[in-house]
């Protein structure tokens, strides 16, 4: 771990925090919630042992990384330019992209507005979701789930953070980091996090220690950063949907011969 480098970087507007390690091509690891570039810590020592430059970040609202006040500041648009952004200063052209989770959603729309910076692509736990400008995402999940669902407990500003708030934070980095559930995870509101269990052990890839790196870092920033990518997910629609049509107008004229080099 302490080959590892870190350092800060200027994009997009904020400063962002950076873990890499080795040279050759680059591999860029993008994490979900509630995580940190910790999570690729292991991934990041082996790809790099094999000629590989491994790059993870802090997301934007995580960690080290600077966490914008302004719910509107989590769009997919902002998240992806801060990638775009943290690979110009690099000056890195293209990567090989591995995202989970919340982070798997970012890379989809990352191969979706820069294809040109994108050499393959490896997601998890999360597939790509169609575009439907007519859809609401939340009036889906409420409809579908239920008000309880996670996704649409989190909406409220300050309401979901005031109940982190009455848990130990690295008892509630196990709940989050070790849920396996076999159903959509529901939080009502006259029950809270006590329907989430605890595990009875943590597993093998999971030590006191790592839990309590995460819980150090949430303690500082918070949790408003990382749920409010959750409150910003019906401005994902209408904005990827015409980013969308853009790109397809451009590939299509690029290929007609109407755009030249």
């Amino acid at each position: 771990m302490e080959k590892i480098e870190h350092t800060t970087v200027g994009t997009n507007g904020i400063n962002m925090h950076v873990a890499s390690i080795g040279t050759g091509p680059v591999v860029l690891f993008i994490h979900g919630f509630p995580e940190l570039w910790y999570s690729w810590r292991n991934q990041l020592l082996y790809l790099s042992s094999r000629g590989y430059r491994a790059i993870a970040p802090d997301l934007r609202g995580y960690g080290d990384t600077d966490a914008p006040p302004s719910v509107t500041s989590y769009t997919a648009l902002h998240l992806v330019g801060d990638l775009i952004g943290l690979l110009d200063k690099l000056g890195i052209h293209q990567v090989f992209l591995v995202g989970h989770d919340w982070g798997a959603l970012i890379a989809w729309y990352f191969c979706l507005f820069r294809p040109d910076r994108v050499k393959a692509l490896v997601n998890m736990s999360v597939p790509f979701p169609p575009r439907n400008p007519a859809v609401r995402p939340l009036n889906n999940f409420r409809a579908v789930y239920g008000d309880d669902y996670y996704i649409c407990r989190f909406q409220e500003p300050g309401e979901i953070e005031e109940e982190f708030a009455q848990i130990d934070t690295a008892r509630l980095m196990k709940k989050f980091l070790c849920l396996r559930i076999a159903k959509p995870l529901c939080i009502p509101k006259d029950t809270g996090l006590s329907t989430v269990p605890d595990p009875s052990a943590l597993p093998s890839w999971l030590s006191e220690e790592d839990v309590n790196y995460y819980a150090s870092k949430f303690n500082q920033k918070g949790f408003t950063g990382p749920v409010n990518y959750y409150r910003c997910s019906d401005l994902y629609v209408p904005k990827t949907y015409t980013m969308a049509i853009i790109i397809k107008e451009l590939v299509i004229n690029l290929l007609s011969g109407q755009i030249g080099d």
